[in-house]
């Protein structure tokens, strides 16, 4: 297989493995990745956001709202209790802050969502090894996929 251009061999070889590494996540890792994503796209917009690129830039706002929106729809209401439904909340206003900081070109308001998510992150990065298999509160997907 070759490529043109380096970058384009790059992206392939990352969403490979992105694809592996999901293929054999525990829950509880799935969740991880899905933060790290979050944070990985808007860092890029604000990067894009900064640079005046503005269809990259909504490009990786919208990307990071979907995959918020995955991790907010991936919450199960009955299990998680009150805990499910402030995160839930807690999405609603991140994608919300989004949508206004893409609008606004406000870089203040990706580097607000991104606190958030750290936080939320740190709290997942302190979850003990036996409880990472059996996370209350998600779901399993179809496909065997948990998130």
């Amino acid at each position: 297989m070759s490529y043109s251009k380096p970058q384009a061999a790059l992206q392939q070889y990352s969403q490979v493995g992105a694809q592996t590494g999901v293929a054999y996540a525990s829950p509880h890792r799935l969740i991880q990745m899905l933060l790290d994503g979050a944070l990985d796209k808007i860092a890029l917009a604000r990067g894009h956001m900064l640079r005046g690129d503005i269809a990259q830039k909504g490009s990786h706002i919208s990307w990071a709202i979907s995959i918020i929106e995955g991790l907010r729809a991936s919450l199960d209401q009955q299990a998680g209790g009150e805990v499910a439904q402030n995160l839930g909340a807690l999405y609603d206003y991140m994608e919300t802050r989004l949508l206004e900081a893409n609008l606004k070109n406000d870089p203040d308001m990706l580097n607000e969502v991104c606190g958030l998510l750290h936080q939320i992150k740190g709290a997942w990065d302190a979850i003990s090894e036996t409880a990472k298999n059996s996370v209350p509160g998600v779901r399993v997907l179809s496909g065997g996929a948990s998130v």
